[in-house]
Order: structure tokens, then sequence, then C-alpha cells
């Protein structure tokens, strides 16, 4: 199992019902068959640095992440989530899996991504602080 995490605080500019409609996007895309479980909502952790929300997907493997990355209702939400983020923290992830090379495996399938779709890797630069743990 690969569990992973994004904190995440809105742009000043966002309003509240703009807040709730990225949430709503984000639970549909924690909805797709790729995900096992998953929970969307309030960081309860401190909330000082900005990272007020969290989002967290729980998937069973590598070729499922594969398949939750590239879901087409993970790749029509985006563009309407990632404009309203002022800053991102992403991960730690965690996982099960005995293999040492899961991480490097996981950030080559990000980066083919980045590759793939070229218009997604402009929206995350887009964000003014992103962090990779």
């Amino acid at each position: 199992m690969i569990v992973h995490l994004l904190r995440f605080g809105f742009r000043e500019e966002t309003t509240e019902a703009q807040k709730a409609e990225v949430l709503a996007l984000m639970k549909r895309t924690a909805s797709v068959e790729s995900v096992s479980f998953a929970t969307v909502g309030r960081n309860l952790g401190d909330a000082s640095e900005g990272l007020t929300h969290a989002y967290c997907v729980g998937i069973e493997d590598l070729a499922a992440l594969e398949r939750y990355m590239h879901d087409p209702v993970h790749l029509a939400g985006d563009p309407q989530i990632i404009p309203h983020f002022q800053k991102i923290a992403i991960g730690p992830d965690v996982s099960d899996e005995p293999d040492p090379e899961l991480r490097d495996k996981i950030m080559a399938l990000h980066a083919a991504k980045l590759t793939k779709y070229p218009e997604w890797a402009r929206q995350l630069d887009s964000i003014p602080e992103v962090r990779i743990f």
C-alpha cells in the first residue's frame, strides 16, 4: 500500500465557495477506482504554516498509482484545483512495500507525467510555495 499525503493552504483571494468546490473536486478525485481509501478536509496539524487542509489517499501498488495519476477524473480536476493553492507540502508518503527503490519509482512516474502533460507541469509551477518531503 502507498499512502500519499498532501497538505495545502488556499490563496487569499479564494472564496469560501471556491474552497468548498476545490474540496469537492478533490473528493471526486479520491473516489476513482485506483484509490483504496481517502480523506479530504482540514489539516489537524499546526496550521501556523498556512497548511490548513489535507488530502490523503491509499493506493494499492505502483500499477494502481500510475492509473491514479493518469485517471481522466484526476486530470480533469487538477486545472480547477491547482490555481487555488498558495502553498502545498507533498508527503511524506508512506508504504508497507519492502522495495528500497519504491520512492525512486514513484518519482519516475511523476517525472513521466510532467513530460506527458506539460500544461500540468506549468500549473504546478504556478503554486507559490511547494515543499516535497
